[in-house]
């Protein structure tokens, strides 16, 4: 029987990298954008090609990689994506929203591969992770969660993090993925602030956006219950989101988990 699996992937966002990564097909990686080092750091050994992100990456770039198929999640150029289907290579787009949505792209991106089995497997290690977390923090004090995955202007992050907050016992604050402000996040006055923005690495100024919003005397700052968490580990929608959901326990039940890389704590001082 003929093998129809693709043979040269391109690879538009680290979520699918780091899916190809734990389904241990990074050999057949033709090219991914530079963030993909930093969900799936073995990328810097496979030889493939860099490019750019999903939105700012061009045709021709991604062509001249010679892939059989792109794998991609929004954002994404469509006037690319038009070229792409053009050129005649298979295109497969994802937008999830929710952890049911993430299950599925992995199902799908394995699918595609014919590692389906690993898929599966995949899928479980991550509902077992969610389901541990939930099962022992059942009995635990519920504390209000305020997580934002942009500053300027404030963004609540995404629904899949509001899903990880309450599997670990939280309360999510607002609306996940709709924009607020400094205003509201104080009346809403959290027990627990968790800033993940997109692109920023570790690099969230805390001390700083606490002034500047106002919010010294938020509950969760006079607490020090305010911290940021690695970009990768709250917006990568795949594996990486487990080590997301490990940092929201220790931030959430410092008492009952360890700490993990990944996130830091607001200074004592401000």
């Amino acid at each position: 029987m003929d093998d129809f699996t693709p043979r040269r992937v391109t690879s538009l966002q680290p979520s699918i990298t780091s899916v190809l990564d734990r389904l241990d097909l990074l050999d057949h990686l033709a090219a991914c954008t530079k963030y993909c080092v930093d969900v799936a750091p073995r990328v810097a050994e496979t030889g493939a090609h860099i490019i750019h992100d999903s939105w700012t990456a061009k045709a021709d770039e991604i062509l001249a990689c010679k892939p059989d198929i792109v794998f991609a999640s929004v954002p994404y150029q469509m006037e690319a994506v038009a070229e792409i289907l053009r050129a005649g290579i298979r295109f497969v787009g994802l937008a999830p929203h929710s952890l049911d949505d993430i299950y599925k792209d992995i199902a799908t991106i394995a699918g595609v591969m014919h590692a389906s089995d690993r898929g599966d497997a995949l899928i479980r290690e991550m509902q077992n992770a969610i389901a541990a977390a939930r099962e022992q923090t059942r009995e635990l004090p519920r504390l209000r969660v305020f997580a934002e995955e942009w500053g300027k202007p404030i963004i609540h992050s995404q629904p899949w993090i509001a899903e990880l907050i309450e599997a670990a016992g939280g309360e999510f604050v607002g609306e996940a993925g709709k924009h607020t402000d400094a205003d509201a996040v104080r009346a809403a006055n959290p027990d627990v602030i968790l800033a993940a923005w997109c692109g920023a690495g570790d690099r969230v100024p805390l001390e700083k956006i606490v002034r500047d919003r106002g919010w010294v005397e938020l509950n969760a700052v006079k607490r020090r219950r305010v911290f940021c968490v690695n970009d990768e580990l709250f917006n990568t929608p795949g594996p990486s989101l487990i080590d997301g959901l490990n940092a929201i326990l220790w931030a959430l039940h410092p008492h009952r988990f360890p700490m993990v890389p990944g996130i830091r704590q607001i200074a004592a001082d401000l």
